[in-house]
């Protein structure tokens, strides 16, 4: 008979099946998914969509069970897409992650696009902005910074025309930034904070701009969040406009990299100011003001000794493609015939001025004649002959402007409308963008397969771009607040590399929670259920996360046959 041994009160794990067979032994996986479904009973989220969108007598389940079986779905660490929603929870312990009587057979396609239409008649960015603020009242993560930004995903299929519906995104070609310019797409905008939670989300159609985007987006996170704190709104050059700042004002602050098409940006970063070292030592600055459409804002010239290194790494090739590519249209612009000096003149002119590197003085314009009436041999007396112009002229590279190249390296400028902060904490609170771009990488991420898109309706889209952002929502929350509870409790997780830590990776969490299962056998016409694989380390990691995560891999009472 199986050996059963208690590691914790109601824990226990099977060491040995060799007395079971498959008559009377059945086994249902867990895995990390108890942690998932732990973490959206603690932000509450079943309840807040209960409210939002009731059960109908229609529903076996509420529509909260299904968007948590969607949450579990993309963060499953799974090879189930959505498209094949219902195989994913064939041999998921659904009973434990959702209650008594609940079978895969109630996770279907039919609930699944039910759901989805339900969450866009509601309106998926208000019931993302809805289950935030419940949430936000519960846990305090902080709004001090939040960082906004866009990307796109690409769809593949063909989808239902629903013009007549105007508020509905449009699946289209747009700016491809994952570099699939023949995909059709959508946009998602988000905005996350300081640590990389989710705060807001938008789709927006695939032609989007980022420039209206950013700024809609910044303006809708206002409204909703309602925040009484002082906020920096934080975004890339994209956001970076006239419009954009005259419409935000001095009243919200922000701070953003300043585009390099600014003619005043372009001298700045070739400019040989005096610079001061920050407190990291790989960085130094240069402070002065600005007025740009009609804003006045602090840049700050920032200079990185390793993007400087980097990046002369690959300037001399660069500068020797750009020479190359310079001669072959040069050898263009030589062989174009003009019929007076004044064009070639002008044609040369424009030539060296999108090549301000090679020497503009010096070229020449040559001319020569030619017969009207093309035809063999050497022209006759009586032919008739039409002067052609046409350039010539060595090329010669400006050391000068070589040289004002190099000392732009690894500089960038960034510009705030609040000038009581200082160089180090602009450029700290910059760097931090890093959070909303590292959401955008885990979204499509393959380990994880959220952004894997195949419903065939624009509508159904928009409700599943709030589903792949809730998925970042409960994982984000989770990374934070366990990392909150181990520094609290003086404990630590075990690394990939096998040393002690109190920040792993949620990540990391799932990996080590990969075996954990339900097993399902029958005694003497009593079906008894354990939970099997949980070792000291899960056990432990459990034991700081909560009584509502260690409830999914607690045994279940005993029941009759």
């Amino acid at each position: 008979m199986q050996q059963l041994s208690e590691m914790n009160s109601g824990y226990h794990t099977v060491s040995d099946f060799s007395g079971l067979t498959s008559q009377n032994f059945t086994s249902k996986q867990i895995g990390h998914l108890g942690l998932v479904a732990g973490m959206i009973d603690e932000l509450g989220i079943t309840g807040i969509i209960d409210e939002a969108l009731p059960k109908t007598r229609d529903h076996v389940l509420p529509h909260s069970a299904i968007i948590k079986a969607m949450l579990l779905n993309g963060l499953g660490f799974n090879e189930r897409r959505l498209y094949i929603f219902s195989r994913f929870f064939s041999n998921l312990s659904t009973e434990q992650l959702f209650g008594e009587g609940v079978t895969p057979d109630h996770f279907n396609d039919d609930v699944l696009v039910r759901t989805l239409d339900r969450i866009y008649e509601y309106g998926s960015t208000d019931l993302f902005n809805k289950i935030v603020l419940e949430v936000m009242k519960k846990f305090q993560f902080g709004t001090h910074l939040l960082h906004a930004d866009t990307t796109s995903f690409s769809v593949y299929g063909d989808y239902d025309n629903e013009e007549a519906n105007f508020k509905t995104i449009q699946i289209t070609y747009g700016h491809s930034k994952d570099h699939r310019d023949d995909l059709k797409q959508f946009v998602l905008s988000m905005v996350s904070n300081q640590h990389g939670i989710p705060l807001f989300t938008q789709p927006y159609s695939g032609n989007a701009s980022d420039k209206k985007t950013l700024l809609e987006t910044i303006q809708k996170v206002k409204k909703n969040l309602n925040l009484k704190d002082r906020a920096y709104y934080i975004a890339d050059s994209a956001f970076y406009t006239e419009k954009n700042l005259q419409t935000l004002g001095s009243h919200t602050y922000w701070i953003s990299h300043v585009p390099t098409t600014i003619s005043m940006v372009k001298s700045l970063l070739a400019s040989d100011f005096p610079l001061v070292p920050g407190n990291d030592p790989g960085y130094s600055f240069h402070e002065c003001q600005a007025d740009y459409g009609g804003i006045l804002q602090k840049w700050v010239l920032v200079t990185s000794e390793k993007g400087r290194m980097r990046q002369e790494k690959t300037y001399e090739q660069t500068l020797k493609k750009r020479m190359e590519n310079a001669r072959k249209s040069f050898k263009k612009l030589k062989a174009k015939e003009f019929v007076c000096e004044p064009d070639a003149r002008l044609a040369a002119g424009r030539w060296f001025s999108e090549h301000p590197f090679l020497r503009a003085d010096c070229f020449r314009i040559e001319s020569s004649q030619k017969k009207i009436v093309k035809k063999r041999g050497r022209p006759g007396k009586n032919d008739l002959l039409e002067t052609i112009f046409f350039v010539d002229s060595p090329l010669d590279i400006i050391p000068e402007v070589i040289d004002r190249e190099k000392l732009a390296l690894g500089r960038f400028i960034l510009a705030t409308n609040d000038p009581e902060l200082d160089p180090d904490t602009i450029l700290k609170y910059y760097k931090g963008q890093q959070s909303v771009e590292r959401g955008f990488r885990f979204l499509k991420d393959k380990s994880f397969r959220v952004a894997e898109v195949f419903l065939k309706k624009e509508s159904r889209i928009e409700a599943l771009s709030m589903i792949m952002v809730l998925c970042l929502f409960v994982y984000a929350v989770a990374e934070w607040d366990l990392r909150n509870k181990l520094k609290k409790a003086g404990s630590s997780v075990k690394n990939q590399l096998n040393k002690p830590v109190q920040n792993p990776t949620m990540k990391w969490i799932f990996t080590i929670f990969m075996r954990p299962a339900e097993v399902i056998f029958s005694i003497d016409s009593r079906s008894k259920r354990f939970i099997v694989n949980l070792n000291e380390e899960t056990l432990n990691i459990l034991n700081v996360m909560g009584p509502t995560f260690r409830n999914y891999y607690f045994v279940r009472e005993t029941c009759e046959m």
